[in-house]
């Protein structure tokens, strides 16, 4: 018997659920698998993952030599990651496992049991003046502040205090580096790449805790 177009197009149809049926979790082996092969032959330059905290998900990615990109969802993770695959490499994947620690060590600090972060960092994306700041926010401790003004002395130039304000505006790695921890000379917030309400919280959740 010779099958016509109508009844081949029956029979696909009638076959398409099984054909299109994934198990389970089978995506997300295929993914780990291949993530964790693309690191082992040297062919994943930045890891990601996304996390979830009180502040918003939080996109967290590394190199080889440590965690260079902290991203607020505000920012756009999408932007954010085309961003790194320009400026750093396209060799860019989701990869939990790679980012496990710093995960860990995010999740006990918004749980108040980590005063401060014990990881590897990557300063590729700060140069110059910028960088400079970047490495001073991180001796300002848990539950303390400073003022952009106090940050441009300790840096070695105080009339750079807007400088200050732009270092901290583009930092990399908010919450890891502690940006929210500088405020205006008269107590005030000024800007954060995550926003006020974030900073805000950030600046309360160490109060609480300290």
């Amino acid at each position: 018997m010779t099958s016509t177009p109508s009844d081949i197009g029956a029979v696909d149809l009638a076959l398409a659920p099984e054909l299109i049926t994934i198990e389970p979790g089978a995506l997300t082996r295929l993914h780990a698998a291949l993530a964790e092969r693309a690191s082992r032959e040297g062919l994943l330059d930045v890891a990601y993952r996304i996390v979830e905290t009180p502040v918003g998900r939080l996109l967290l990615a590394a190199t080889e030599r440590g965690l260079v990109r902290v991203a607020y969802e505000r920012e756009g993770h999408e932007a954010v990651l085309a961003t790194l695959a320009e400026r750093l490499s396209p060799r860019i994947l989701e990869s939990p496992e790679r980012l496990g620690e710093a995960a860990r060590q995010v999740e006990e600090y918004f749980s108040g049991r980590r005063t401060a972060f014990d990881l590897p960092l990557d300063l590729s994306l700060s140069n110059g003046f910028r960088r400079t700041v970047i490495q001073h926010l991180k001796d300002i401790g848990f539950g303390r502040t400073e003022s952009y003004a106090e940050v441009a002395r300790a840096v070695g130039n105080p009339r750079a205090v807007r400088a200050v304000g732009t270092a901290c505006a583009t930092n990399p790695l908010p919450v890891v580096v502690p940006c929210h921890r500088v405020l205006r000379s008269d107590g005030s917030l000024g800007g954060y790449i995550g926003g006020l309400e974030a900073k805000t919280s950030l600046l309360r959740l160490e109060a609480v805790a300290a």
